[in-house]
């Protein structure tokens, strides 16, 4: 194709790489919610298919019929659901997403969650579909459980490289949380201390041991599979030292290679043949570069913490019975006060980065049971959980209700998936 592929975007500049992110700076702190969970029959614990009857694709046409919801489409087809600012989108698995907007209060997302599963409730019944709660499919594995036809997915899977890559695809379900920062040094600050605590959140929310019907030794086996998927978009962004900038998030993704760019909705393979930089300097095959190839490129960058025009904290296996609100309830504690982040820091500090890449690998499978170098990282789990509870108290709204379950699960020295 000779044809550029650009009608009303201009060729994007080295200059407007980093506006996305500055664009994120914002007064106002809100707490943000991904909740993916896995669609299963509820009788068998089977995954359910996109396709059939009673297939994923016409459980989103029925709850769109009942409870008034916009279609999401991938040329003619139902990939998602759209309700005002809520959406519910399907993982490349058909795990189900529920991506709500952010809000000031945990108790305000819990609230918006509750909504939206009491509409859908009588649909799954009647589909005889179940919503799970666990990190990775405890009995279908992704042998057996086909790509959703979103054209994206299936660029995605022929590219990303790993042994356990379809795994983490097809299998996988996880909590995110959103943080907003106000300035690029706090967006930095917050960003470094998110990755310094994800392998211990890693561990306090361990939940999937259950793989094909059989424990596989791993307590979070969701970890492993991103431990196991394209190291070169996956695992910790930068060595998050103090000081570092937008500037050098910009220059990480800049050196990651590209998967695909798209022109009028329709994929165009790159196959890591060139980084985002080759790409600004050459184009590609009479393509130029524009902002929504960069806004793509950075959204197929799949670290740990990931910088946009807010932070996305990636890496807790998917949890349940109330659990699933001490996530941001965790985050909101320690992120949006400046004396539970600084002491965060300080206990979080006395480590390497080495030492905390090394935890990375230790609690996929030892969750809270692993050592960093030769202390027990579960005291560090409850200070942390500690500090944002004292935070949330101090505030004064109750949000410290939401962290009660975490706690006493530590106190009892357990994980979610030993329970």
């Amino acid at each position: 194709m000779s044809y550029c592929g650009v009608k009303t975007e201009e060729r994007l500049e080295y200059s407007q790489l980093m506006d996305e992110f500055l664009l994120g700076c914002k007064t106002e702190q809100k707490i943000g919610m991904e909740y993916e969970r896995i669609p299963v029959n509820k009788y068998t614990d089977e995954v359910i298919p996109y396709e059939g009857d009673f297939g994923v694709c016409e459980l989103l046409r029925k709850i769109a019929k009942v409870d008034n919801w916009d279609y999401i489409l991938d040329g003619t087809e139902i990939i998602g659901l759209k309700k005002l600012h809520n959406t519910i989108t399907l993982e490349p698995g058909c795990q189900f997403e529920l991506s709500m907007e952010p809000q000031n209060t945990v108790a305000e997302l819990k609230k918006n969650i509750e909504e939206i599963d009491a509409a859908i409730k009588p649909i799954l019944e009647e589909f005889e579909i179940k919503l799970l709660n666990r990190g990775v499919s405890p009995k279908t594995t992704y042998k057996n459980i086909k790509l959703i036809p979103k054209k994206r997915y299936h660029v995605m899977a022929n590219y990303l490289w790993g042994i356990l890559s379809d795994v983490m695809m097809r299998e996988t379900a996880g909590v995110q949380v959103g943080i907003d920062y106000r300035s690029e040094e706090d967006a930095m600050r917050k960003f470094r201390l998110a990755n310094l605590m994800s392998p211990f959140m890693t561990a306090m929310y361990a939940n999937s041991n259950i793989r094909g019907g059989v424990d596989t030794g791993y307590k979070s086996f969701r970890a492993l599979a991103w431990l196991n998927t394209d190291n070169e978009r996956c695992g910790f962004a930068t060595n998050f030292n103090n000081g570092m900038c937008f500037r050098d998030y910009v220059k990480l993704l800049l050196d990651t290679p590209m998967i695909f760019i798209n022109r009028e909705n329709v994929p165009v393979n790159i196959n890591g043949n060139l980084t985002f930089k080759q790409y600004m300097d050459k184009g590609f095959e009479g393509f130029i570069p524009t902002m929504d190839d960069w806004k793509l490129h950075c959204n197929l960058y799949f670290p740990e913490v990931r910088l946009r025009n807010f932070l996305e904290i990636r890496n807790h296996d998917c949890v349940g019975g109330g659990l699933e609100y001490s996530i941001p309830a965790f985050y909101r504690g320690i992120m949006y006060s400046p004396e539970a982040l600084q002491s965060a820091e300080k206990l979080l500090n006395r480590y390497t980065i080495n030492e905390i890449k090394e935890l990375r690998y230790n609690v996929a499978r030892y969750a809270i049971h692993s050592k960093i170098g030769k202390t027990p990282i579960l005291g560090v789990c409850k200070e942390l959980a500690n500090i944002s509870y004292n935070s949330l108290l101090n505030e004064g709204l109750g949000e410290e209700k939401f962290l009660e379950p975490l706690i006493e699960m530590l106190k009892k020295g357990k994980c979610p998936c030993e329970y």
